[in-house]
């Protein structure tokens, strides 16, 4: 702990007038005050303990982990990867930002990486551990289920998922007329025997539309959300002389209680409740479409905390599915929806809304259980389970790699005007008498108490206009310098980060959604501040202050100058279709980077920037060409001929260049250069 001693300077500052005759009482040195310390010794701080003060084994397992240099790594093939398999995300990030005259691929940040290795990797799980509790319970189905779209439409995603599923007969679902034509055309390279479901709300058009896949071979199920849908298919089937495949999702009273648990319930958005669910049945009955009805579908809600709530609510739609067999429907599949959780911050907790209390195979062995005990009590075949997990299949394939730019304290910070002129004048000179007291008898508690009153009184004269801002941020820093003296901290900082949280990290703000965010690099040496961190838009909200663990800020390092760089994990769902436009910042640069046997371990196999200032301002119905047009046209106009032809050249590429910071480095120094006789013009406000 650095000592403290005050050297008070009573002369003023030119220009200024002490408030009368005021005499200091000597410099106190703190020197001689025993302090309480701490150990601020580096050197043996290790990757493993970062490992653990981020806890990355918990929420990153088994797909990352901080290897020997410092740096995260990425395990493509999760708990299967070899040592020599492992690849180093720093230098994914270098090769993606550096120039290309260095032989990078000279993307901007922000950056998503996307491992689809990772993604066939989640796959193969989520049917493993369905397989081996089929096997297990002597159950007498199969499992086989679909990915959402909506979790993550990118098309190369929604292509991988088709592709890496299709052993396991893998299908999709769709919750929209644009989701169900993407979900047609990747399923045509799919295995036949995958499902289609069509869930969300329904008109006649979807409704065609899903009859006309079923025409194309596509194991098609059209899942009613809404009574008044069975007419529109009836009369549709008929009219198109398609005979659909026919679910209903059932509103069931089981639901949980967190934050994801308003979707599911009695007065849940979707789906139909006992009474309808009788005269749906009734109505495919009298037109002889009864053994259309093939689908049970149900949602207790995303993020189910344990098995014992997934158990409870499954047996409850068991018991459903079995009565849609007793009245003579032709059931076959029994759909639990989403709700297979994420450990966010590796706690497996089960009172948590970003975590849970059960792994992969015990969320299979749960939802296989109970739809066996019931289904063997009620003499019925048991059928097929379908699961829409989408949030567990995409999360963990790709990681949000940004970079912080700066920092600054979020209480202020020491000035050096403290060491040479703090003005106590009147009444602050009883503070700094108390505080030197205080100092001086080791009371480190009454030290924070008189500093803050002397800042609050100070403040007061300021606002007086009796004290200057040069006095102001001299007592600023010497409370600063108190504070650090005493052990009560550096402050918390604010890192401001190349990045806008509403585009790439929307339930940040829209639903308080945390998510692990830890430096990619440099965790072989000890985080020595802590901060939040803040983004580019001129929002206060354009921030994050709330990390795993319940913590209000993060361990993070001194920002060198070298780059620093933060990655956000486990956001593979959700985030990039969430992402808007605010202050018109554009999504990330993207790079889907597989495990090879190269030197490094991986290969980049396609690298797309990020959408340019042109890109962002067209989807605001602007109309950048017109816009460069006009711009030109004033530098002819107001700037000399040569200079003219240059200045456009750099505003074109601007509407170029993605919105977001461009370091020094590789900004084009003469993008804008300006001529002699160009340096003297006046600007009018």
């Amino acid at each position: 702990m650095p000592a403290l001693a005050c050297c008070v300077d009573a002369a003023a500052p030119p220009g200024y007038a002490f408030a009368g005759d005021i005499s200091f009482p000597a410099p106190v040195a703190f020197t001689d005050v025993p302090l309480p310390t701490t150990d601020d010794n580096t050197s043996h701080w290790s990757p493993s303990l970062s490992a653990a003060l981020y806890n990355v084994d918990g929420w990153g397992g088994p797909y990352f982990s901080v290897n020997a240099a410092g740096n995260i790594s990425v395990r493509s093939h999760g708990s299967a990867t070899l040592s020599h398999q492992e690849i180093d995300l720093l230098k994914i990030v270098k090769k993606a930002s550096d120039p290309k005259s260095v032989g990078g691929l000279g993307l901007q940040f922000p950056l998503i990486v996307r491992f689809p290795d990772v993604l066939k990797n989640r796959l193969e799980c989520l049917q493993s551990a369905f397989d081996y509790a089929i096997q297990s319970e002597g159950y007498g189905s199969h499992y086989q289920g679909v990915y959402p779209v909506k979790c993550n439409q990118d098309r190369f995603v929604v292509e991988d998922i088709v592709k890496f599923g299709s052993p396991f007969r893998f299908g999709l679902e769709a919750g929209s007329k644009p989701e169900l034509l993407l979900a047609m055309s990747c399923l045509c390279k799919g295995n036949p025997d995958a499902l289609l479901i069509c869930n969300g709300f329904k008109d006649a058009e979807y409704i065609s539309l899903a009859l006309v896949a079923n025409k194309l071979a596509l194991n098609t199920v059209i899942v009613l959300e809404q009574e008044e849908e069975v007419d529109l298919i009836v009369e549709l089937s008929k009219k198109l002389c398609i005979k659909p495949v026919i679910g209903l999702r059932a509103k069931l009273r089981t639901k949980h209680s967190g934050h994801f648990g308003a979707t599911s319930g009695e007065k849940g958005k979707f789906g139909l409740t006992t009474a309808q669910i009788l005269r749906v049945v009734k109505k495919l009955d009298l037109a002889g479409m009864l053994d259309c009805l093939q689908l049970l579908h149900f949602h207790i809600g995303s993020q189910i905390p344990s098995t014992a709530l997934l158990a409870d609510g499954v047996g409850e739609a068991a018991q459903i599915y079995c009565e849609l067999v007793r009245l003579g429907a032709n059931m076959r599949v029994i759909d639990i929806g989403g709700g297979l959780g994420i450990d966010y911050d590796g706690s497996k907790s089960c009172d948590s809304d970003i975590s849970v209390g059960y792994s992969l195979d015990e969320y299979a062995a749960a939802v296989v259980r109970a739809v066996q005990c019931v289904c063997d009590r009620r003499s019925v075949k048991n059928p097929v389970i379908c699961s829409e997990s989408g949030r567990a299949i995409v999360s963990h394939q790709s990681v949000l790699v940004f970079e912080a730019v700066g920092t600054s304290s979020t209480v202020g910070g020491a000035s050096s005007l403290a060491f040479s002129s703090p003005y106590l004048a009147g009444d602050l000179s009883e503070d700094y008498r108390f505080l030197s007291e205080a100092a001086f008898g080791g009371d480190y508690e009454r030290c924070l108490v008189y500093t803050e009153e002397l800042k609050e009184r100070c403040v007061e004269q300021f606002k007086q206009g009796t004290v200057c801002m040069e006095q102001l941020a001299a007592v600023d820093g010497l409370c600063e310098l108190v504070r650090k003296a005493v052990g009560a901290g550096e402050p918390v900082r604010r890192y401001h980060v190349n990045l806008s949280v509403f585009t790439s990290i929307p339930d940040a703000w829209g639903i308080e959604q945390v998510f692990p965010i830890i430096p990619i690099h440099r965790l072989d040496e000890k985080p020595s501040v802590r901060g939040i961190l803040s983004d580019l838009t001129c929002d206060s909200d354009g921030k994050i202050d709330k990390f795993i663990n319940g913590e209000s800020s993060l361990p993070l390092h001194e920002v060198d100058g070298g780059g620093y760089y933060l990655g956000m994990f486990l956001g593979g769902a959700y985030e990039e279709a969430l992402g808007g436009f605010h202050n018109l910042f554009g999504g990330p640069s993207v790079v889907r980077v597989s495990q090879s046997d190269g030197p490094h371990s991986f290969a980049v196999t396609r690298a797309v920037p990020g959408p340019s200032c042109g890109d962002v301002l067209r989807v605001m119905q602007h109309q950048p060409e017109l816009m460069f047009e006009t711009l030109k046209h004033r530098a002819y106009e107001y700037v000399s001929q040569d200079n003219a032809a240059v200045l456009a050249s750099g505003l074109a590429r601007t509407f170029d260049r993605m919105p977001y910071l461009v370091p020094l480095s590789s900004f084009e120094e003469a993008a804008f250069p300006v001529s002699d006789e160009d340096e003297s013009v006046q600007w009018s406000y």
